[in-house]
């Protein structure tokens, strides 16, 4: 058993015994424009003392998952500055760890919270006693020196294998919507949220206002958190209202409402066996158990039944809390992957959580105002679960992680109420979704929009769409903005529904006018 008679905690149960954070803001006193490798080590250093153990766990540590930086996420990107060619091995060094197991993750958001699963799972198999998982972001660092004109030279040479584990980017890629403009978050998440938009009945302006009003409170708990990115406190009508500073970036999202990647913030969680942990010297009251991991996976944007929802996020979400036997009920405390407001609003939608829930729905401010560390926000998150948790024995947290384009979703649920792991059955990877919409693969004559988004820049407008056609299959193109009916429908935020004429140029893209 994992929780034996008498409370004793069996010694292979996984148990959360450090958590740490480290960040950094240009100008500010002590700024020292750390590297990647610098952050994350310091955030490592921290969650090593945070254990309070008597024993070394940096010569404990067997694992160490390094995160990928987002400037390492994808093949065409490199590290403008350089970087180590084994991150996990030299994020080790910095603690003075040598863990056999070195291994440089995948991209998604989802990834940290996953890996608590993956190396709980491996540590009451016996299989490890002491992982870490460790990432870091210095984009606001790297911006700042090349706008002075330097580049500090960031390279290592660190021997050692690691297991990389790729980019792991397959998923996420929609070569239609990449070549019609929809080249990152903000316009593919845009899509989204603007399919929900119209589900509900609203209009832009109170759309806009509905993002500022969930959102309004996230930046009180980030103007309380000391690493957040811009501790500053807004009203819902600064978030909504369009300004020169808070220009739209893809409607209907404001500039101030979209991920914040420009951070210098590092987070470590390090994960141990209890009979290790009692070895280590790390106090009982340390201690913090894992009651659920689920991992899932959703279909590609373009293949969704419902272009406004995702429930791959909300199947993890449930089936965690299911095998934690817990309601939304009994979550104490909640963080809501947020780096755009639809991955929250969908759990608002489903679970019938309200904007100004008393419990609140991020622990550290989300992605828009405490920052958005690339593919290492959550790991933030579960440090700050763990404080909570620690600090209001037997209350009950739950982080909810969100790689891509809400494609990959995965949720642990913390407390200090012991977990038995006996059946070591507590991480879960759930089934994907099979009932997809077929995309055109050929020129399509018409389609009907089913959701769109403007890409506002200074080089000029571009509008986006995805619709259906005759025939049931998605389509994805631009609509033709020089043409007045068209850019009326688009512009006045309500082409839904409408039908659009196609042409196609030599490039393979499509242009749709209203007919």
């Amino acid at each position: 058993m994992s929780t034996e008679p008498g409370g004793y905690v069996a010694d292979n149960t996984p148990v959360i015994i450090g958590v740490g954070q480290y960040s950094e803001r240009v100008g500010e006193p002590g700024y020292a424009a750390l590297s990647y490798m610098d952050l994350a080590g310091r955030a490592l250093g921290a969650a090593i003392a945070d254990s309070g153990a008597s024993g070394s766990v940096a010569g404990a540590i067997d694992t160490l998952a390094g995160i990928r930086a987002f400037e390492m996420s994808r093949p065409d990107r490199k590290p403008p500055f350089g970087a180590a060619n084994n991150v996990p091995r030299a994020i080790a060094g910095r603690v003075g760890a040598h863990p056999k197991r070195a291994i440089l993750t995948t991209t998604g958001g989802q990834t940290n919270q996953q890996l608590v699963g993956e190396f709980a799972s491996a540590i009451a198999a016996g299989e490890s006693r002491c992982a870490v998982i460790v990432g870091s972001e210095a984009i606001s660092t790297v911006l700042a020196l090349t706008a002075k004109g330097e580049i500090p030279d960031w390279s290592e040479d660190v021997p050692g294998d690691c297991e990389d584990q790729g980019f792991g980017v397959e998923d996420l890629l929609e070569p239609a919507l990449m070549l019609h403009g929809a080249t990152g978050a903000i316009p593919l998440y845009a899509l989204a949220e603007n399919a929900r938009r119209h589900r509900l009945g609203m209009g832009l302006e109170d759309y806009r206002l509905a993002i500022g009003r969930l959102f309004a409170p996230f930046t009180k708990v980030a103007a309380a958190i000391p690493h957040s990115a811009a501790p500053v406190e807004r009203t819902a009508e600064e978030l909504a209202t369009v300004t020169d500073r808070n220009r739209v970036v893809a409607e209907p999202y404001t500039r101030m409402t979209v991920a914040r990647d420009q951070v210098n913030q590092a987070a470590a969680v390090i994960v141990a066996s209890a009979g290790l942990a009692r070895e280590l010297g790390v106090p009982e009251e340390r201690w913090v158990h894992i009651h659920a991991v689920t991992g899932a996976t959703e279909l590609k944007l373009s293949e969704r039944p419902d272009l406004s929802a995702c429930p791959a996020s909300i199947a993890s979400v449930e089936a965690a809390l299911a095998r934690a036997g817990k309601g939304m009920d009994e979550m104490a405390y909640l963080d809501f992957y947020s780096c755009f407001a639809i991955p929250v609003f969908n759990q608002c939608d489903h679970f019938g959580l309200s904007a100004d829930d008393p419990r609140g729905l991020t622990l550290t401010g989300g992605l828009p105002f405490f920052g958005g560390a690339g593919n290492n926000y959550s790991a933030h998150a579960i440090a700050e679960a763990v404080q909570r948790v620690r600090a209001a024995r037997g209350s009950f947290a739950l982080v909810g992680a969100n790689g891509g384009w809400m494609s990959k979703y995965a949720t642990g649920i913390y407390s200090t109420d012991p977990a038995d792991w006996s059946g070591n059955d507590r991480f879960a990877v759930l089934p994907k979704a099979t009932e997809k919409v077929p995309v055109a693969t050929g020129p399509v004559a018409s389609a009907v929009v089913e959701t769109y988004t403007i890409n506002r820049s200074p080089k000029g407008d571009q509008a986006i769409f995805i619709g259906r056609s005759d025939a049931g299959e998605r389509v994805v193109g631009n609509a033709d903005l020089g043409d007045p009916a068209t850019a009326a429908a688009f512009a006045g935020g309500e082409p839904f529904g409408a039908r659009l004429a196609l042409s196609h140029d030599a490039r393979g893209r499509t242009m749709g006018r209203v007919t």
